[in-house]
């Protein structure tokens, strides 16, 4: 099996069980159409491995050194740059920003451009579910979150598209971009 083939079987395997946050959908299911929107964009088989995995470490409980040890220092680092240090000691509500600016950061720094694909396949995933809870309930979608405030998560999601924009003529940013303007169009200007 390639790379790509053995992180799908990894992931199914670290999230079995699992579902996602307010939702009885298989777990599974965000980082495959994650690695979905990463295959419109590119065929590297590091960055497609990377975006099927780039939620074990963080939500799964494998560490950076077991996916380094299975698939690679490349994948490894990719995989790094979209896991947040939970800071599991404290009340997520209170690490939220401060972890948000953690991985923007990364973000920001990164100079392998499969971070940014990795990203953008992982947050329109994101958002798009989000824009389907937002078409129904609205800003009261905020209200199962650890960040509540629509200004935090307008910040947060904003920001992501500045740091992408480089990305702007592929459709998944596109499409990125369109739902975060259309979630976000009632908060104000970034802080």
């Amino acid at each position: 099996m390639d790379v790509f083939d053995q992180a799908v079987c990894f992931a199914v395997a670290a999230h079995s069980g699992m579902t996602r946050k307010r939702s009885s959908a298989p777990y599974i299911l965000h980082p495959l159409e994650a690695a979905a929107i990463v295959g419109t964009m590119t065929d590297d088989p590091e960055v497609l491995a990377a975006a099927v995995l780039h939620d074990t470490v963080e939500d799964a409980g494998v560490s950076l050194e077991e996916i380094r040890l299975k698939f690679g220092d490349r994948v490894a680092r990719l995989v790094a740059s979209e896991t947040e240090n939970k800071r599991p000691d404290l009340p997520k509500e209170q690490t939220w920003r401060i972890r948000k600016e953690e991985t923007l950061k990364t973000l920001h720094e990164s100079d392998d451009p499969g971070v940014r694909l990795m990203w953008l396949g992982d947050k329109l995933s994101n958002i798009r579910a989000f824009f389907r809870a937002w078409s129904i309930v609205g800003n009261s979608l905020w209200d199962s979150f650890n960040q509540k405030d629509p200004a935090q998560q307008a910040w947060y999601y904003r920001t992501i598209d500045r740091e992408l924009e480089s990305l702007k003529n592929y459709e998944a940013w596109q499409e990125y971009h369109y739902m975060v303007e259309a979630i976000f169009k009632e908060v104000g200007p970034n802080e």
